[in-house]
């Protein structure tokens, strides 16, 4: 029992913050775009283009920074496909996402071969931002919370400020007020004179930013190189999150802390070998959770009112 107990320590703790960040990302992007009323599933695509072409902007030109932006980039302007297929077209949001995660998938294949000549993994890349850890003076310094939160990556602190931000923006800013009216009263907001087609396209290309900032953080703070696949879900986990957390950017990290808690054990487990029994079964901890999670709580949360309706000014006019 000492040995199981000995998993329960600080180290655990950095752990779960730092495999919660992608799931945290995305989930900020997820609230953003759901509250404007377009369903999303389409994160796991976008985080896997933000890794690879993240991967790739930092093997170009060296530097880890460069790559980070180009994932972003690349995971705003690959979402906005989502924007044009649900909002303008007006075609089933689910049926598009789920197009979506395909056809990234198939990109960053085809990119790996064109770019590298093989498929699998790039090459490692040498100077990742998880090599730059930053300790906070005196913060860094309290005691469990000091290592868990003030010292930490890049990406890491980012997450922490883009939950006070959006939460800000939501709540307390004419463009929070109009996303969210966009997702529960979208006709009296074009009433008004605000369109509700920007407003969605803008939440939704903010999501694709920060769901393209998760598949960053994955190649070049967590690993170091892409490798095809390598988001393992975690943009349903994120859509998980969302939905666990009441559909608010606090409520989602508090989520994704839970789901990165249990990857965190898992990893634990196996690598302290505690339990003599397949390494499978340890694997599967964060998708359990996830279950878990939206079965206990999907019926508490209540999603904005116009969440996944298509909107077309003429209809909703005559």
């Amino acid at each position: 029992m000492e040995g199981f107990f000995g998993i329960f320590n600080t180290q655990l703790l950095v752990a779960m913050v730092r495999l919660s960040t992608p799931i945290t990302l995305a989930a900020i992007g997820a609230v953003i775009c759901e509250r404007s009323g377009i369903v999303n599933i389409a994160m796991e695509g976008i985080m896997i283009m933000g890794a690879f072409f993240a991967a790739v902007g930092a093997l170009m030109t060296g530097n880890p920074w460069i790559g980070l932006l180009m994932g972003v980039v690349a995971g705003g302007v690959f979402s906005l496909l989502h924007a044009v297929a649900t909002i303008s077209f007006h075609l089933d949001h689910v049926v598009s996402g789920a197009v979506m995660n395909i056809l990234a998938f198939g990109l960053t294949r085809y990119f790996m071969v064109l770019f590298f000549g093989h498929p699998g993994t790039t090459d490692a890349i040498p100077k990742g931002l998880g090599e730059m850890e930053f300790a906070i003076p005196l913060l860094s310094r309290i005691p469990v919370l000091g290592p868990v939160l003030f010292q930490q990556t890049p990406i890491v602190y980012i997450s922490f400020l883009m939950i006070i931000l959006f939460t800000w923006i939501m709540k307390k800013t004419k463009v929070g007020l109009h996303i969210r009216a966009a997702g529960e009263h979208p006709l009296a907001l074009e009433t008004i004179g605000v369109s509700v087609y920007k407003m969605r396209y803008l939440a939704v290309f903010i999501s694709g930013l920060s769901s393209g900032l998760a598949g960053a953080y994955l190649s070049i703070e967590n690993n170091a190189s892409f490798t095809e696949g390598m988001t393992n879900g975690r943009g349903f986990i994120a859509l998980a999150a969302t939905i666990s957390g009441g559909w608010n950017p606090i409520g989602a990290f508090i989520a994704s802390l839970f789901f990165g808690f249990a990857d965190a054990l898992q990893v634990r487990f196996q690598v302290m070998q505690v339990f003599k029994i397949p390494e499978e079964i340890f694997i599967i901890f964060p998708y359990v959770a996830t279950i878990i999670a939206v079965a206990g709580l999907v019926r508490k949360s209540r999603p904005p009112a116009a969440d996944g309706e298509d909107f077309i000014i003429e209809q909703e006019s005559e």
